[in-house]
């Protein structure tokens, strides 16, 4: 992976909720040609595609006011052997809640905050069923972010 133009999309999925919201993530972001665009499960995700990405978007439902243990994993995985490399490197979050979303955001946002990952959008949080509309936001976003990338702001 070309850590310059790569938007690595992580989630975690149960229901299939929060992977329809990283897809439409992956459609909007595949719309800006010149990224690789990058769409994984938490679980695979090793520390070498984190620092091989310019931007990741982190992509987790809300368990009992929590991010979902498999990003949690993810970040205990990786967390010493990418802190010092990944300093900068943008980020955005999107949550599926079932309660507000903000206990998940706030736990994620505390861990990223190890990693010194740089906020380049506001977070999305969703409750409730999936629509359209969240949909085309969360393509926005793939979309916004892979133009940032494309353009070297991100």
């Amino acid at each position: 992976m070309e850590s310059d133009k790569t938007l690595l999309i992580v989630y975690h999925s149960q229901s299939g909720t929060t992977e329809k919201l990283a897809r439409a993530i992956e459609e909007g972001s595949c719309r800006v040609p010149g990224v690789k665009v990058v769409c994984m499960k938490a679980v695979e995700v090793m520390a070498y595609h984190i620092e091989a990405c310019r931007c990741i978007v982190l992509c987790s439902p809300e368990y009992f006011g929590y991010m979902a243990g498999a990003i949690k994993d993810l970040f205990d995985r990786t967390y010493e052997e990418v802190r010092e490399k990944v300093s900068g490197k943008s980020y955005s979050v999107v949550i599926s809640a079932g309660n507000d979303g903000t206990g998940a955001l706030t736990s994620i946002e505390r861990i990223i905050a190890g990693y010194k990952l740089k906020k380049v959008q506001e977070p999305i949080i969703w409750k409730g069923e999936l629509n359209d509309d969240i949909l085309e936001t969360s393509a926005r976003l793939g979309q916004t972010l892979a133009a940032g990338i494309e353009l070297g702001i991100y």
